[in-house]
């Protein structure tokens, strides 16, 4: 099976609580990444990448800076007289009306038009809240092989902090034969979890979905995909590579940081499967007579005055003369003024840290700064 013949469907934000830190002010998908990219980039590169022509972004709230990013989808070949990339409505209205509280299965149910309106036979369905580069249409191949109902994308590792996450049990032929939702206890432990893509019959997902509400159900998780491992054939398919969830502040950081490693950044950037992002015509980053990198990455547009070390430095970053930055990570737009010392610091966008301010963290705990602020 070749992906032209799939809708991609991403949810922008369901778990935004799970950041809040990075969600104050945008979606999920919108929380800036390695230097110049943004989470959606991901899915939304590896759709594309697979041959997915149509692809719906699902809101809810805060979400302007995710439409400044992903504009009209023309960097991921998606500004389209037909199909293409759509931005649909919030889906608030719905869930308010019917009692329920936002969750996957409202959301797809409030965009049922589009969903019937698309020609395509099969859909897969993602997050935002994860870094990977796969190929989806591995993927096909392997749930057509196994003629599966389901096919589940997971992970073997440390269960993540986010809610209703599914852990699971397979036999040797990769069958699920076990569906257990991860309670405050098993996080942390090591088992293998959902990453949350799923690839299914679009005719298929109408149904159940239909059938959850219908049944005054809503958990995606607990109401279709637990409730229905007995009556449909649901597999596994083990992400390969590089493949993290982001489920806080400090998986953030460690993920971020992670890309210091050349064998991670190879993985993550295949330029067979280019992961594309919002073009910005920026200025290479100038470096001072005095300064002094190591081990970082630094995008266009900076202003390298003092010293970088084990760091992301996104774009037109300013970091003045003597000021000494240390396994952080400093977002787009901040100015760092002379003197100052940081280390174990993320900063948002826009901020300011004035001249001669010491901060430190730590690795497990890093100091973050929220969008804006002067320090």
């Amino acid at each position: 099976m070749r992906a032209n013949n799939v809708l991609g469907i991403i949810h922008a934000q369901s778990y935004n609580s799970a950041i809040r830190e990075l969600t104050a002010t945008r979606t999920t998908a919108s929380i800036p990444f390695g230097c110049r990219y943004r989470l959606i980039d991901f899915p939304l590169s590896n759709m594309v990448n697979a041959g997915i022509t149509q692809v719906g972004i699902i809101t809810n709230n805060n979400y302007q800076s995710l439409m400044d990013h992903v504009g009209s989808g023309k960097p991921w070949d998606l500004a389209r007289k037909r199909e293409g990339m759509f931005i649909l409505p919030p889906y608030n209205t719905f869930a308010a009306a019917s009692g329920k509280h936002s969750s996957k299965t409202t959301s797809l149910y409030s965009i049922f038009d589009f969903l019937k309106k698309s020609r395509h036979e099969y859909v897969i369905m993602t997050d935002s809240n994860a870094v990977y580069n796969i190929d989806f249409n591995d993927i096909f191949k392997f749930h057509t092989k196994m003629e599966a109902d389901i096919t589940v994308v997971y992970k073997h590792g440390r269960v993540p902090n986010i809610k209703d996450t599914m852990m699971f049990a397979l036999d040797e032929n990769k069958r699920i034969t076990e569906v257990s939702v991860a309670q405050s206890s098993d996080v942390g432990r090591e088992a293998n979890f959902s990453f949350n893509i799923f690839v299914l019959r679009k005719s298929l997902l109408e149904y159940l979905v239909r059938t959850a509400i219908a049944h005054n159900t809503s958990s995606f998780e607990k109401d279709i995909i637990q409730a229905n491992i007995e009556n449909l054939k649901i597999y596994g398919y083990k992400a390969p590579g590089f493949a993290e969830i982001i489920d806080s502040l400090k998986t953030y950081y460690k993920t971020n940081m992670a890309l210091l490693e050349p064998n991670n950044r190879k993985a993550l950037f295949d330029p067979k499967m280019p992961i594309a992002t919002k073009i910005c015509d920026n200025v290479p980053a100038t470096y001072g007579l005095n300064a002094n990198v190591s081990n970082s990455l630094i995008a266009d547009g900076c202003i390298i005055k003092g010293t970088v070390e084990n760091s992301l430095i996104f774009r037109d970053v300013k970091i003045e003369e003597g000021a000494i930055v240390k396994n952080c990570i400093i977002m787009q737009g901040t100015t760092i003024q002379k003197g100052c010392k940081l280390n174990c610091v993320v900063t948002d966008k826009d901020t300011n840290i004035t001249a001669n301010k010491s901060l430190s963290g730590d690795i497990s705990y890093p100091v973050y700064i929220s969008k804006g602020i002067t320090v």
